[in-house]
């Protein structure tokens, strides 16, 4: 029997003795029909266009360079949480772009920086791990600062990691993998500002290729994604049309609700705050509540902090903090979910979290 290529396997006009093979059973007629049914059920998954791309991407930076932005720009919805504040991504979070002809996961990574606890070691530690899996790396700089010594610390990783050390770096071969610089925030600049700029990132990195994009105004995305299609190689679809993340219901949830506190509360205390969804309880079918409603899904939080004085924080006066953030995360966590739901928020105690290995363990860092 000919080789078999899921990418161009048709199971309308496959030969019935290569079907009856390929289901391993004789030639038989009962055979036959439960092979090409079950074909026909995995066919679809494995139907792209010649010349269809897959692939990895890592969005790297500096925090609070407009990585998560992006992402949701080149998806087209929200599927990252975003704030003004730096080191608002904790976890490689997986989003997925897909197009008629491409398919990208976009490995949206925690801020690269120097590291002052053992949370920043394994966010960096994450990071590594990350780039050592992608097929090509999407390094943010924003067009309004100057580059400095944290961009230069992302560029000497992804230089030890994938730069080839005997080629000079205007070499075209210089990167053993494409790595992409994208220019954030191009509307704070003006048009020659902005070509200055460009001349200077192009000096500091000699990338593979560098686009311009302000991804807040929608400025630029589809250039980008053209591009990170380019960058990566041909392959199969990974995931169905409809699935934009590989987040979990609980995982989506406890981002939403930080997401919430970092816009509510004021400086570093977001920071000390970790939200874990320890259950999700869903009614028995045809359940009610006690007017005959259909009952509600109940998910349990838990929200630790690392002092004691930290707590009314979080609460609020009367509860005003726990209330805005139901308020706030209700409707998008009927929609993780799948059914509507009532939260029921804990604020506990998880003294110095951030530097405790068995906290962090607990946490998933």
């Amino acid at each position: 029997m000919s080789d078999f290529d899921p990418l161009t396997f048709d199971p309308e006009n496959i030969d019935p003795e290569e079907l009856a093979e390929l289901a391993g059973e004789e030639k038989d007629s009962d055979n036959l029909e439960s092979a090409r049914t079950s074909l026909d059920d995995i066919a679809p998954e494995h139907r792209v266009p010649e010349g269809f791309r897959s692939g990895f991407v890592a969005i790297v930076g500096r925090p609070n360079v407009g990585k998560s932005t992006l992402v949701n720009a080149l998806v087209g919805r929200k599927v990252v949480i975003t704030s003004d504040r730096p080191e608002t991504t904790r976890r490689d979070i997986r989003a997925i772009m897909t197009r008629p002809d491409s398919q990208l996961v976009l490995v949206d990574t925690p801020g690269i920086h120097r590291p002052r606890t053992l949370l920043g070691r394994r966010l960096d530690d994450m990071v590594d791990e990350s780039l050592s899996e992608v097929d090509a790396v999407c390094f943010l700089l924003p067009a309004d600062q100057k580059i400095g010594p944290g961009d230069e610390r992302i560029l000497r990783k992804l230089q030890d990691q994938f730069a080839r050390t005997k080629e000079e770096p205007t070499s075209p071969r210089y990167w053993r993998k494409p790595v992409i610089c994208v220019v954030t925030k191009i509307d704070q600049l003006s048009k020659k500002k902005l070509v200055d700029k460009l001349i200077e990132v192009d000096q500091f990195g000699h990338f593979s290729e560098i686009v311009a994009v302000s991804a807040l105004e929608g400025d630029n995305t589809d250039e980008v994604a053209k591009v990170l299609i380019n960058a990566v190689p041909e392959g199969p679809k990974m995931y169905p049309d409809d699935v934009l993340t590989e987040e979990s219901a609980e995982q989506t949830i406890a981002e939403l609700i930080r997401e919430a506190f970092l816009e509510e509360l004021n400086d570093e205390l977001p920071h000390s705050l970790a939200v874990v969804v320890d259950d999700i309880v869903k009614p028995e079918p045809g359940e009610t509540d006690e007017n005959g409603n259909p009952a509600k899904a109940h998910v349990y939080v838990s929200l630790y902090v690392e002092r004691d004085s930290q707590k009314p924080i979080i609460i609020g006066r009367k509860a005003k903090n726990l209330v805005y953030v139901k308020k706030r995360v209700r409707t998008a966590v009927n929609r993780a979910v799948g059914m509507r739901s009532s939260l029921d928020l804990h604020v506990k105690l998880a003294r110095d979290w951030q530097s405790d290995p068995r906290a962090l363990n607990r946490f998933g860092f």
